[in-house]
């Protein structure tokens, strides 16, 4: 039996993604602001538990996408979508006693390290080149978020972690590189955070299929090229990416 599935945010880019690529391998179901057509949509504010809270019963892992991704959001529009919209759905999740929450974090969460070298020569060089004897950003590193946008992301993170140790919940975060409509890099700092749709939803995918075992962990996502400066072995190593 196909595993049950539900998707917040799933009318944005990546939700979309997913439901082509993913739509025949699980049950899918969405949690979303707007009408879905074609597919179990439940409308409603992540912000509001009780409003959310009978859509996740019976289901098996939550793909949580929905959050406002934009650096010029208003404090109050980053504490509703993504504070207290990520709790929500993972107190959602715990109290339905649901196995797993794939948490959309952001590559954001480190960008700040772009501002000092080797970084900042990697991300401003056009055309862009690998440079040599320098280190990959791992799952390990410090943070370094470039606003109030990534502070929520990382605050996310830290979430997950508590949820995990004091519950039987496992939450897996994705830190996403650059995942855009045109499916490419379009200017010379995307080379080295770029994710093609199918490679994030192939990391989607394989944190689904991770065997339980694996509880709480954090994992970049970007497409496999030289200007990477963000370390994918992690993931390869944990869930097959």
């Amino acid at each position: 039996m196909a595993q049950k599935v539900l998707v917040t945010g799933m009318s944005g880019l990546i939700g979309g993604a997913l439901r082509q690529q993913l739509g025949d391998k699980y049950d899918l179901s969405a949690l979303n602001r707007r009408d879905i057509p074609g597919i179990v949509c439940h409308c409603a504010d992540i912000a509001d538990l009780g409003a959310i809270q009978p859509v996740f019963e019976g289901k098996d892992t939550v793909v949580h996408l929905a959050a406002l991704a934009s650096n010029t959001a208003t404090w109050e529009e980053i504490l509703n979508h993504n504070i207290i919209g990520t709790y929500n759905v993972f107190e959602a999740s715990r109290r339905e006693g649901m196995k797993r929450v794939i948490f959309a974090s952001s590559g954001s969460t480190v960008v700040g390290w772009e501002t000092t070298f080797p970084y900042s020569a990697l991300v401003r060089e056009n055309p862009p080149k690998p440079l040599p004897n320098w280190d990959k950003l791992t799952h390990e590193s410090a943070t370094r978020p470039d606003g109030l946008y990534a502070c929520s992301k990382v605050w996310g993170e830290v979430l997950a972690q508590y949820f995990t140790d004091s519950s039987v919940l496992s939450i897996l975060c994705i830190r996403i590189g650059a995942v855009n409509r045109p499916d490419r890099p379009s200017r010379a700092r995307e080379f080295s955070v770029w994710c093609s749709q199918r490679d994030i939803i192939h990391m989607v995918e394989r944190c689904i299929e991770a065997p339980h075992s694996v509880r709480y962990d954090i994992f970049f996502a970007v497409s496999n090229n030289s200007l990477s400066y963000r370390d994918t072995s992690h993931a390869h190593e944990d869930t097959g990416f």
